[in-house]
């Protein structure tokens, strides 16, 4: 693998696979036709000549999550999702776009709709200068993903929280940073990606911040999703992207983004440097198009 291989491998996908699911004729996500066949079981989905549509007397958000409640079931009893819990995602092509219903997160898959994420590069500076990230290893018992690396906090965007109350949730939940600590991560970038996997289309976006640790501090888990920490220095934890799969898919293109704003990656050392930004960018017009 290479950092552009990871990109790749995270922007893989075939729309011929899938038939488009629209609300109020706007594109939100992509099923496949056995979720479309589930689908159709309620009377508030309704099939047209090139997808899905929700019936427009479904028109308010309570309505249209009420349906999402509804097709979570049927999608487990049918083997095409897991219900992730009660933990609920804002369905909504753009971050400031208003909310157009809820989901429970498990479906956003099978719906191939977009999820926010986010995720905190939690760094320090040695005594030599060089920087050194705290990477959390994934609990074995996790569905996705188990025992690989990830950022030292990282998590999925509930509705009604914003990003920093959520980055803060999360900070403590996973790695015990507290709230005064926590609010001082920068946002620094803003990662898309579109991927097909066996769930699915995950037209994912996170929302990434780097967070400059003191010294003596030391994150320790304290919801059970992560095994243990380990301080990797900056150029270690870059060969790890750069030559293994050790890292969980997505989290390679955060480490990446790290390295290239901090000026660990530059064009004239790094192969496809080029490519590798434009691919962290989501600049090509059928990714960042692939909802509107």
């Amino acid at each position: 693998m290479s950092f552009l291989d990871h990109i790749h491998s995270c922007n893989s996908y075939d729309l011929r696979s899938f038939l488009p699911f629209y609300i109020e004729g706007q594109r939100v996500g992509y099923v496949r036709p056995e979720v479309l066949e589930v689908l159709l079981r309620s009377t508030g989905f309704i099939r047209t000549a090139d997808g899905i549509i929700i019936d427009t007397k479904y028109g308010t958000f309570e309505d249209r999550s009420f349906l999402f409640d509804e097709a979570a079931e049927r999608l487990v009893k049918a083997g095409l999702a897991n219900m992730a819990g009660d933990e609920l995602y804002a369905l909504k092509n753009s971050w400031e776009q208003p909310t157009l219903a809820a989901f429970n997160r498990g479906i956003a898959g099978a719906l191939g709709v977009r999820s926010y994420g986010v995720h905190v590069n939690g760094y320090k500076k040695q005594i030599n200068g060089d920087l050194a990230l705290w990477t959390g290893v994934r609990a074995i018992e996790k569905a996705v993903a188990p025992g690989k690396l990830d950022n030292m906090v990282a998590g999925g965007q509930p509705i009604g929280l914003s990003l920093m109350e959520n980055l803060i949730k999360e900070a403590f939940e996973e790695a015990n940073v507290h709230k005064s600590l926590a609010r001082s991560a920068k946002p620094v970038s803003c990662i898309s990606y579109v991927m097909e996997d066996v769930s699915g289309l995950k037209p994912d976006v996170m929302f990434c911040y780097d967070l400059e640790l003191p010294d003596d501090f030391v994150p320790t888990n304290t919801d059970g999703e992560v095994s243990e920490f380990i301080l990797l220095s900056a150029d270690e934890a870059l060969r790890r992207v750069d030559e293994t799969d050790d890292y969980k898919f997505n989290v390679n293109l955060v480490v990446t983004d790290f390295a290239v704003r901090h000026g660990l990656l530059d064009p004239d050392s790094t192969p496809d440097y080029e490519a590798i930004v434009v691919g962290l960018r989501g600049s090509s017009n059928e990714k960042s198009s692939l909802l509107v």
